[in-house]
């Protein structure tokens, strides 16, 4: 009796820790920024494209937003994705890195880019 009882507290104590777990390991990893409004993100073996949602980048507003995103967003930064729907197959999400805001927020914020009007706060 006392030995199922030391192993069902066993089997306990690590289902606990797998359930308290840090979340952070299953966020993804940004493997490369293509354009001002596209990133190429994995999540373990497999690789997404990525739209921000919730953004307007101007005409000729596209390699600055781009370069911004490069430099806050460097390779393997780990972020969490909220999808909103896809876009001719690509994945559209907002996209936040582990250490900082949304970044289609940062890019409005940093003047260059706009919230499009169909688009909620």
């Amino acid at each position: 009796m006392r030995r199922r009882l030391a192993a069902l507290a066993l089997l306990l104590v690590c289902g606990l820790a797998l359930l308290l777990a840090p979340a952070s390991a299953q966020a993804a990893e940004v493997l490369q920024v293509r354009s001002g409004q596209l990133l190429q993100v994995g999540d373990h073996n497999r690789t997404y494209t990525v739209e921000l949602a919730c953004l307007a980048i101007p005409p000729g507003g596209d390699a600055a937003a781009t370069a911004w995103l490069r430099n806050d967003l460097p390779r393997r930064t780990r972020v969490n994705l909220r999808p909103q729907g896809n876009h001719d197959g690509t994945l559209v999400a907002r996209v936040q890195p582990l250490q900082g805001g949304d970044l289609s927020d940062g890019l409005i914020a940093a003047g260059l880019a706009s919230r499009p009007a169909d688009c909620g706060p």
